[in-house]
């Protein structure tokens, strides 16, 4: 007792640490998952509205987004045309909104298309050693040629159509998946448990489905969105130069801004209210996977 008086007397002595440490404030609930993953709270809340929009294009729209009236062409917006018209006299804003749905579907159905693909490849790949050299010969083959290049090429075996499109855009982007399972497959097939699994004589599409496939959902499920959001790029890129969903079949943001590439210059707005929605869809969506990164990456997790 009088040693710890005498040196709290010292000058210039440090002073001794609370015993108890105060708790740490945990944020729970909703507020708290927005404060620990703000990305994927913003990617996500951007991401039902425009889900929403697409669902509810006949309600929210202002008519047939097919709908031609020559004498209507080419009109500012205005409250009556918020978005304007087109060269053709369709009203720009129901376009806009139907165009949703197929930027949507498609960037949907080639993420899942894609990621069921390419995990099946990765994982075959991945384990079986005789198979790997084979199988990622085609996939280098696949990734040599630009994913752009490759869609256009497959859509001009086929007539188009929204399904078309899914299928060229599912067949680029296969092997970014399958190179990423593959690459987790080959460090978790050398793990301790695996070595047990295989010495107990377990069956190899057992171990698969036991012990691998499990390890690789997290990885493929971010993946998934950051193709989700290419695919819808592509999609309007396919649309603006012609070789992916006809502007008669279905509007789509692509098709609509190439109406509007003669007018560029004079008719702006043609091109821009499309341009706006296509780069929000894919922000939201390339938001949700910075967040799922974070939040299934511990490393890279924030913590409180």
């Amino acid at each position: 007792m009088q040693e710890s008086a005498a040196t709290s007397q010292v000058p210039g002595a440090a002073a001794p640490l609370p015993d108890i440490l105060p708790p740490v404030k945990v944020r729970r609930g909703l507020s708290g998952f927005i404060y620990r993953h703000p990305s994927m709270a913003i990617g996500g809340f951007l991401l039902l509205i425009l889900i929403f929009i697409a669902v509810f294009a006949p309600l929210l729209g202002t008519g047939d987004p097919n709908a031609i009236a020559p004498a209507r062409r080419n009109r500012e917006p205005s409250a009556e045309f918020w978005f304007g018209t087109d060269p053709f006299g369709k009203d720009i804003y129901a376009r806009v909104l139907y165009g949703a749905r197929i930027s949507l579907i498609i960037g949907f159905s080639v993420a899942l298309l894609a990621s069921i693909a390419g995990l099946a490849i990765g994982l075959v790949s991945g384990f079986i050693r005789w198979l790997d050299g084979i199988i990622m010969r085609i996939m280098d083959g696949l990734m040599s040629i630009p994913s752009i290049l490759l869609a256009v090429a497959l859509m001009a075996l086929t007539r188009a159509s929204v399904e078309n499109v899914i299928i060229a855009i599912t067949v680029a982007e296969i092997p970014r998946v399958s190179r990423l399972v593959r690459g987790v497959v080959l460090s978790l097939r050398e793990q301790p448990y695996v070595d047990a699994a295989i010495a107990a004589g377990t069956r190899t599409p057992l171990i698969i489905l036991r012990h691998i496939l499990p390890n690789t959902i997290a990885p493929v499920t971010v993946q998934a969105t950051y193709i989700c959001a290419s695919a819808m790029i592509t999609e309007a890129i396919l649309s603006f130069i012609g070789a992916g969903v006809p502007p008669t079949i279905a509007p789509s943001w692509g098709n609509i801004m190439a109406d509007g590439r003669a007018l560029w210059e004079v008719k702006p707005y043609i091109i821009f209210f499309p341009a706006v929605f296509l780069s929000l869809t894919v922000l939201a969506v390339n938001l949700l996977g910075d967040g799922l990164r974070d939040a299934v990456d511990p490393r890279m997790a924030k913590r409180l």
